[in-house]
């Protein structure tokens, strides 16, 4: 029998108290409330961690990488205490026959009830041939093991888009997980990397609420993928204000302005950068003074390249400098002013018109 999450902390001598503040900041990065806390403490102490196998195909790793440095829920409880992670092939100390038995061994002890992470893509062509794992394809290695999966979920833009190896002209035909796997739940957590708190609270909501959480219209969590970087950015003023950084390193650089003009690619992108951040909340791209590459959307590596703009979007351009700011609001007063002056004349003719006519009377 699996223990539950609970009783994985207390034998690693985490105290209670730290375990209810655990499950607030869990909600909190959720987006639920702490009026969930109780909910998901009641969940971690009930229900047996959820067996996970994690599979590999084409990709550079940099989703294992960003995953294991969580900090909101630690990384470290995600993977020793909420998940059962029995088979991946980069963190795990099993190898050969050792570590293929592990996944025969949970395909049939724990069938309909396991979770098959994906990262990275199978390619297609010749066979499969440009990716072979355990002296066979990695396409039937993913299939064989999605037909007991309970649900799969797409670690980064490789396993959701394809990514750069099925960018033009896509010589060994990658392709995303959805394109093979078309009968089971799929999740998609696209970016390169994901964030690491949006991966893990991925996995706390599937174990605290035993169903994967909405998607969009994509597949992708919307408590994470509802807004684009754009409207949640701190340099969003400066868009609306049409002030943008023109040349790497100019004045406009240096204080801050949008980014749009550098290529920018954060009013359509969806992603939770702006929000939750990187580095434990510390920074992203943009707060780093790089505009975003759009990684976390569908073929992004094949439109048009990170530096160019997105289109013309007319920006509103309200404060483009106090002078004019103030020369045009006060040609606005003054005409203002004119017009009220032009309509009492109007109303003074008027009355007078109609006292004349009243004495002529």
């Amino acid at each position: 029998m699996i223990e539950t999450f609970y009783e994985t902390l207390r034998r690693q001598g985490i105290t209670r108290r730290s375990f209810l503040k655990f499950c607030s900041l869990t909600a909190t990065s959720l987006g639920l409330g702490s009026a969930f806390a109780p909910r998901i403490a009641h969940a971690l102490e009930t229900k047996p961690r959820t067996p996970v196998i994690w599979l590999h195909g084409l990709e550079c790793t940099c989703c294992s990488e960003s995953f294991i440095r969580s900090a909101h829920p630690l990384a470290k409880d995600v993977v020793l205490s909420m998940l059962s992670l029995d088979y991946d092939d980069t963190l795990m100390a099993a190898a050969g026959h050792q570590a293929e038995a592990i996944l025969e061994e949970i395909k049939k002890k724990y069938k309909g009830q396991y979770i098959l992470a994906v990262e990275g893509n199978p390619p297609l062509n010749e066979g499969g041939m440009y990716c072979i794992q355990s002296g066979k394809p990695f396409v039937e290695k993913l299939k064989y093991m999605a037909a007991d999966a309970k649900a799969i979920i797409s670690w980064g833009s490789c396993a959701s888009w394809g990514c750069v190896q099925a960018a033009k002209p896509n010589p060994t035909q990658a392709v995303p997980v959805h394109k093979v796997i078309t009968d089971k739940p799929i999740i998609k957590v696209p970016g390169c990397p994901p964030i690491a708190e949006v991966m893990t609270g991925v996995v706390t909501y599937m174990l605290t609420f035993d169903r994967i959480p909405e998607l969009d219209r994509q597949g992708r969590p919307k408590m994470f993928y509802g807004q684009r970087i754009h409207d949640k950015c701190y340099r969003r003023p400066h868009f609306d204000a049409g002030q943008f950084v023109e040349e790497w390193d100019d004045d406009a650089a240096r204080r801050g302005y949008c980014l749009y003009k550098m290529g920018c690619k954060g009013p359509t992108t969806y992603n939770a950068c702006s929000t939750t951040r990187w580095n434990g909340g510390v920074s992203f791209p943009i707060a780093s003074g790089h505009g975003c590459i759009g990684c976390s959307e569908e073929g992004f590596w094949d439109k048009g390249g990170f530096y160019d703009r997105l289109t013309h979007i007319k920006q509103f351009g309200v404060e483009a400098n106090a002078d004019k700011v103030g020369g045009t609001a006060a040609a606005v007063a003054g005409a203002a002013v004119a017009a009220h002056a032009a309509v009492s004349a109007i109303k003074r003719a008027r009355v007078n018109h109609a006292e004349e006519n009243q004495g002529g009377k």
